[in-house]
Parts: C-alpha cells; sequence; structure tokens
C-alpha cells in the first residue's frame, strides 16, 4: 500500500478544508445553533419533556446527525468531483497511485472533517442545554461509523456526478427530508400508528436512535438493529465502490 500517496491526498483535502474554513465549520455550526434556539428555547418550553428528556436535550442526536450526514456526503462527493471538474484529475492518475487508496485518502479526509464538525455541534450544545452521555462508547461509535459510511456514499456520488448540480441533488432533495422526518425533532412513538410503520422505512430512523439511546438510553428502535442498520450500510457502499472499480472505472469524466 502507497501510504506516502494517502497521506498526500489527506493532507490536501485537509488543508482545503481549513482554506475554507467559514463554509466548512462555521457554517453548519452557525445553523445548529439556530436551530437550537428556535426548537430548544422558544418551541422546547411548551414541549416539555419528551420520554422523560427534556426537549432541548432531546434534539441534541437530531441535530448533530443533520449536518453530519449531509456534510459527510457533500466533502466527500466535492472532494473527488474538483479534480475531474478542473482536469487535475490526470495528475492523480499518472501518479503510482491505486483506486483503493485514493478512495482511502479522499474518505478519510471527508470523515475526519465531519468527526470535527459533531465535535463543534456537541460543544455547541452544552452552550445551550446541559446533556448527559450515557454510552460515551457507542456514540462515538456511531460517530464514526456514520461519518465513515456516508463519506464514502459521497463518494460514489462524486464518481456519478456530471454537474455541480447533481452534487446537490441528494444532500438537499433527499438527505434533509429523510432527517427531518426520521425523529430528528420528536419521537416516532407520538405518531399515529400508521405513522410508525412508515417510518421505519426510513433508514435514518435507526441512525438517530441508535445516537439517541447511546445518549439517554432511550431509543424509538432497539440499538441492535440501528447498529446493524448503519453497519449494512457501510457494507453496501464498499460493495458497490469495489463494483465501480472492478468494471473499469477511471476517476474521469
Amino acid at each position: 500500500m502507497n501510504l506516502p500517496a494517502i497521506r498526500a491526498i489527506y493532507k490536501f483535502e485537509m488543508a482545503r478544508t481549513f482554506r475554507t474554513l467559514l463554509e466548512s465549520m462555521l457554517s453548519p455550526v452557525l445553523s445548529t445553533s439556530l436551530y437550537f434556539i428556535v426548537f430548544g428555547a422558544a418551541i422546547g418550553a411548551r414541549v416539555g419533556n419528551v420520554d422523560g428528556v427534556d426537549y432541548a436535550a432531546f434534539i441534541i442526536p437530531g441535530l448533530l446527525m443533520l449536518p453530519l450526514l449531509n456534510e459527510s456526503i457533500s466533502n466527500a462527493a466535492f472532494g473527488i468531483y474538483m479534480p475531474k471538474w478542473a482536469g487535475t484529475i490526470f495528475e492523480l492518475l499518472s501518479a503510482p497511485v491505486s483506486a483503493f487508496e485514493a478512495v482511502i485518502g479522499y474518505v478519510g479526509a471527508a470523515a475526519t472533517k465531519s468527526l470535527m464538525l459533531g465535535t463543534l455541534i456537541l460543544i455547541t450544545a452544552r452552550c445551550f442545554v446541559p446533556y448527559h452521555i450515557e454510552h460515551p462508547f457507542w456514540m462515538f461509535a456511531f460517530l464514526v461509523l456514520t461519518a465513515l459510511s456516508f463519506s464514502l456514499f459521497g463518494f460514489i456520488i462524486g464518481l456519478w456526478a456530471d454537474s455541480f448540480q447533481r452534487l446537490q441533488v441528494v444532500p438537499m432533495l433527499i438527505m434533509t427530508p429523510l432527517t427531518f422526518l426520521g425523529g430528528a425533532f420528536y419521537s416516532i412513538t407520538m405518531l399515529p400508528p400508521l405513522w410508525q410503520k412508515i417510518s421505519l422505512f426510513n433508514p435514518i430512523v435507526y441512525l438517530i436512535s441508535g445516537m439517541r439511546w447511546s445518549f439517554y438510553g432511550k431509543a424509538d428502535v432497539d440499538v441492535a438493529v440501528s447498529l446493524a442498520a448503519i453497519l449494512g450500510f457501510l457494507a453496501l457502499c464498499l460493495a458497490i465502490v469495489w463494483w465501480i472499480f472492478r468494471t473499469g472505472y477511471k476517476l474521469r469524466n
């Protein structure tokens, strides 16, 4: 394995993050802060407790997942699409770097950015509401698995996209609605029975439920099912990437 090549790709992508720190980190954190102000302070005072947890604290796992999913996808998709669009991808193709090593570099950098963002959001949440993480190991595990799997998913989107508009289709038109409807701001047990069953077809429900269990020991779905869901999605993304390169994709338009 060409470790210097992986390190070079990783460092280049991380350097791009720090060059665009306002868009990469501060913008999602400020947006999340607004959610805390509107939903946590204004609406939370009227809602009270949900499953024995103060509403402002109850929405923390959902507000953590909302930018984490979108930024993981966007960072990885943009990271591999930009060289294709600018034509600099041929520098990578002419170097002794395998597709597998390129995936590790790009996805690793995108996942690292997402973990940094998740940490900032947790720190920001502490400024608005006190909370306690009941299972810190599992919280970190869900955070890492989510960042890795959706960064890999974003890499696939970057390979598929042939325009900047297509890069935004999945995060804006699919992931954001699914996250809002996945129990980010409510427990699905609050829904009518029919809608509870329909909600179980939303894969984001399992991610938010697992994260909420790691915080408060309460979940809409069994935590083992949530863990199996995220591991299954990671395995699916790995299989898709393997199939793409197995069929001869050469990292160019």
